[in-house]
């Protein structure tokens, strides 16, 4: 299993910067593809990057594409999402989770409880 633990959250206004982190622990983060997901009220979830366990690969939603950064560093079992130029659209929950690389979340066995991002104009 892994558990995963996310921080970094805040309000911010339209242009700012925020860095999320999500700390794992449990079976070797390594072995696993990471993504981070955000889902707003009354939305469904979405997906917004990914990086492969090597960290060799990345996938990023159009939305964020330019703007935002997923990276890992597997010594300190962290994977982190570099948020530039934030929106007001960005405004959600963001969740990062574990498992097969993809937009789709059910290929995420693993979940953290989520950080909240507001994003104000």
């Amino acid at each position: 299993q892994v558990q995963l633990v996310e921080s970094g959250g805040g309000l911010v206004q339209a242009g700012d910067s925020l860095r999320l982190s999500c700390a794992a622990s449990g079976r070797t983060f390594s072995s696993y593809a990471m993504a981070w997901f955000r889902q707003a009220p009354g939305k469904e979830r979405e997906f917004v990057a990914a990086i492969t366990w090597s960290g060799s690969t990345r996938y990023y939603a159009d939305s964020v594409k330019g703007r935002f950064t997923i990276s890992r560093d597997n010594a300190k079992n962290t994977v982190y999402l570099q948020m530039n130029s934030l929106k007001p659209e960005d405004t959600a929950v963001y969740y990062c989770a574990a498992g097969a690389v993809g937009p789709a979340p059910n290929k995420y066995p693993y979940w953290g409880q989520g950080t909240q991002v507001t994003v104000s104009s």
